[in-house]
């Protein structure tokens, strides 16, 4: 299975996530690779967020 990588058009604009190893074209030119949110990307110790607290949802229950 190939790594999802995204690429932006210079050009219009336009964005896509693609699996595909060749450089995808758009506007006639070769897009530019971009890189993707942290949210796109799988679960991984480097992606990590230490210094956000984990305190539970407020869930409206308090006065």
């Amino acid at each position: 299975m190939s790594e999802k990588k995204g690429y932006k058009c210079n050009t219009c604009g336009k964005t896509i996530i693609t699996e595909n190893d060749s450089n995808p074209y758009c506007c006639d030119a070769p897009m530019t690779q971009v890189p993707l949110d942290i949210c796109l990307q799988p679960a991984h110790a480097e992606h990590a967020r230490p210094m956000n607290d984990e305190d539970a949802c407020d869930d409206f229950r308090s006065g």
